[in-house]
């Protein structure tokens, strides 16, 4: 079903589905260790019944193999919005969840005019946005995923990955990007003046106040906290549907979509 593109040294997956309209598309990454249907799968019927979808794999996730260049949210960013180059797309809405909101946040600061509306479920602005438990020795926390939880990561990975045995060393690889990155500045994320929906579990990773915090510095934002809600929980048709399909269903139409392809 997917395709790669050549972008910035590697073989960038991904994946369009849904109606072929003339608004922009929207463009959901994953979570951190995780593929676009792991992550997206229980949304996908209902978001593609209406919208032009594109799921991006980004370095060493899923489809997309590793390199030998370092992993980083920028990098993540500047090759997505080269995948958006090569398909012609000037501008899109978004939807990041956890690393994914990462990536999407860098590119609407960066880049504000290529986001229409932003969907961040389960991510953060400054690595202290952690439970200390999160990032620290502690084994029983409610927080945490359960062995379940890495088992599916493990068998998702190992069914579409280009080189299995690098689940392990990938997963130390990433974890810099995620809980040691540059933190955004209130400044910068004045500049992320489109419409954002900023989602959380209520046993989130991420800590409470910090999401509200999320929320007060952007100029135009909903903050949503799932009851019941893990950080691994936290797309979940029930209530994450209803909230964004008609925060996304007021995406700018044709006049903003598509522009020519790069040959």
């Amino acid at each position: 079903m997917g395709e790669y593109a050549s972008v910035n040294g590697i073989d960038l997956y991904y994946e369009v589905h849904g109606a072929d309209n003339p608004g922009p598309p929207l463009v959901m990454l994953h979570g951190g260790v995780l593929t676009f249907h792991l992550s997206f799968d229980a949304l996908l019927p209902e978001l593609t019944a209406d919208r032009h979808v594109i799921g991006i794999e980004l370095q060493g996730h899923g489809h997309t193999a590793d390199s030998d260049r370092p992993f980083t949210i920028r990098q993540c960013a500047d090759d997505v919005l080269a995948l958006l180059d090569q398909l012609g797309h000037q501008q899109a809405d978004f939807f990041g969840y956890s690393l994914g909101g990462l990536v999407s946040t860098d590119i609407a600061t960066r880049h504000p005019e290529r986001v229409g509306r932003l969907v961040l479920a389960a991510a953060h602005f400054r690595p202290d946005a952690y439970y200390p438990e999160i990032t620290g020795p502690e084994q029983n926390s409610p927080r945490l995923p359960t062995e379940a939880n890495f088992d599916a990561m493990h068998r998702a990975y190992d069914e579409v990955a280009p080189n299995r045995d690098d689940f392990f060393p990938f997963m130390e690889k990433i974890q810099p990007a995620v809980h040691e990155f540059e933190p955004w500045t209130p400044e910068q994320l004045a500049q992320i003046t489109m419409p954002v929906l900023i989602i959380i579990g209520d046993t989130d990773f991420i800590r409470l106040e910090h999401a509200v915090e999320m929320k007060q510095l952007l100029p135009d934002a909903q903050l949503a906290i799932l009851p019941g809600t893990k950080h691994t929980e936290v797309i979940r048709a029930d209530l994450v549907l209803p909230m964004i399909r008609p925060f996304l269903a007021q995406s700018p139409g044709a006049d903003l979509g598509r522009t020519s392809p790069v040959s």
